[in-house]
This record gives structure tokens, sequence and C-alpha cells, in this order.
């Protein structure tokens, strides 16, 4: 069972090595193109959420949430809440999001 385990935390780390740099690119167009679609940015956001255990997506997550939050602070507020919940195990660590 430990070893299922550690095949499946080593997995999901492969898989957000893969996803970083697709991720990065669809930041940095966001971000470039000035864009204001917030679909499009909340899509985004959603999709990097799951990978936020890794602490390369979680500078991505930050730098989109930080675009976002001129854009819509409202809904960055929410997400910010929503890592938290999935991500921030310690309430007392000072090393949550501070964007």
């Amino acid at each position: 069972m430990i070893e299922q385990i550690k095949d499946l935390i080593v997995g999901q780390q492969k898989l957000a090595r893969q996803a970083l740099p697709e991720y990065s690119v669809l930041v940095e167009n966001i971000i470039v193109s000035k864009t204001t679609d917030q679909n499009r940015i909340e899509h985004t956001l959603d999709g990097i959420l799951d990978f936020c255990f890794d602490a390369d997506m979680l500078l991505l997550f930050k730098k989109l949430c930080r675009y976002y939050f001129i854009i819509n602070p409202q809904a960055t507020a929410s997400y910010i809440n929503i890592y938290r919940e999935m991500w921030d195990n310690n309430p007392l660590d000072n090393k949550g999001l501070a964007i």
C-alpha cells in the first residue's frame, strides 16, 4: 500500500512538471495580451489550482492572481481562499499565499 501511495505521488509530481510549461504559456499569453476575459482567466486558474502542491505551479498561480486582482478583486480573493482550503494545511505557517 505504501508503494502504491509513493507511485501516486511520483505520478502527480511528474504530471505537474509536464503541465508547468503549458500553463506558463497560457499565463504569459493572458498577461501579455492584457486580456480581461474572466472566463479564460478563471479557467486557467482552475487548472493551475490542481497542481499548486508544486512550488513552481504555485508561483504561476500567484502571478495570475496578481494580474487578475486588478480586473476582479472579489473573484481573485475567492481563488485565494480555494487555494488555502485545498493546499494550505497549516494556517499558522507564514509560507501561505501572500499575494
